[in-house]
């Protein structure tokens, strides 16, 4: 199974890229994941699109771990002042009993981090591309 559906290089718009990324991780979880989306089709891929796909892999990937008996992952985006925010939240543990671990994709795309207890339970990482992100860097 391809570790996507469409061909990143080919692919404009953050909200299909990231279902794209999403969807096959999901079929290949041991257990049922809700997924909710809400990121506008016109939202571009804020930075290079082979690294922002590893980005979302390693998140998805990390916030499945904390739900094998399954659960709800909600990916939203949007724009502010800072640049793009991408934000993974899901109905796993809680940030003081995970790791938060930061891809490498990140440092290599200069993506600001930021992991929150959700209040309704589970945890979110906020990804914050700034505006030009991952132009001016080497990757790692």
């Amino acid at each position: 199974m391809p570790d996507h559906w469409i061909d990143p290089s080919q692919c404009q718009s953050l909200a299909v890229l990231i279902e794209s990324v999403t969807a096959p991780l999901l079929i290949a979880h041991e257990a049922a994941i809700c997924l909710e989306l809400d990121i506008d089709t016109s939202l571009e891929v804020p930075a290079d699109s082979q690294q922002t796909v590893e980005l979302i892999r390693a998140l998805v990937n990390q916030a499945l771990q904390q739900m094998p008996q399954g659960g709800d992952l909600t990916i939203t985006a949007c724009q502010t002042a800072k640049g793009m925010e991408l934000e993974l939240a899901d109905t796993g543990c809680d940030i003081e009993n995970r790791q938060q671990r930061t891809p490498i994709a990140a440092a290599a795309l200069g993506v600001e981090l930021l992991w929150q207890n959700c209040p309704e339970g589970g945890a979110a990482v906020t990804m914050t591309f700034r505006r030009q992100s991952g132009t001016d860097r080497i990757a790692a």
